[in-house]
């Protein structure tokens, strides 16, 4: 905030004295500009950090050498939905714990506690996966376990601790 009332008394003062700002007036005010989004992008990447942190996350943070953009790395849990041994039931049955499967799947999702979710696209061992954003594998692995088609023991959960980088997209 005093940053941004800092720049806009230069602002003022620039208006002030001319019309038409000079060329060093103009270079003086990006340079300010820019000063002040790079500070309030250190406070915001702060911010998180510590938040994540009082909640228990594993996190950590450097400086990107191309950008020189602050990066924050979270620890994710990425579980992985393998065959399991239990996988004779009806079709009726198998579609119905696949609804379910999914109705928990959203929940997930609704709540916070996992980021994406999906099937692999193939008939392999790995069915699925899904990203869970919690601070602890316990957590992870109780919310993975709560899964009906685990229950019935048509998955069977793996669960790997994965890092990425805070509030980057996929593309």
């Amino acid at each position: 905030m005093k940053h941004l009332i800092l720049f806009i008394g230069i602002l003022a003062f620039v208006a002030c004295k001319e019309e038409n700002p000079s060329k060093n007036d103009t270079e003086i005010i990006e340079a300010i500009t820019a000063d002040i989004i790079e500070d309030e992008v250190q406070q915001s990447v702060t911010a998180v950090k510590q938040d994540l942190q009082e909640k228990g996350y594993q996190v950590f943070d450097y400086v990107d050498p191309k950008s020189q953009d602050t990066i924050l790395m979270q620890q994710y849990f990425m579980a992985f939905l393998k065959k399991g041994p239990s996988r004779s039931q009806t079709k009726e049955e198998a579609d119905s714990l696949q609804k379910l499967h999914l109705a928990h799947l959203g929940r997930m999702y609704e709540e916070g506690f996992a980021d994406i979710s999906g099937p692999f696209g193939d008939d392999g061992e790995i069915r699925g996966i899904t990203i869970y954003n919690v601070p602890t594998l316990e957590m992870a692995d109780s919310l993975a376990n709560m899964d009906p088609m685990v229950k019935a023991g048509r998955l069977v959960i793996e669960i790997h601790p994965w890092w990425a980088a805070k509030g980057f997209p996929l593309r």
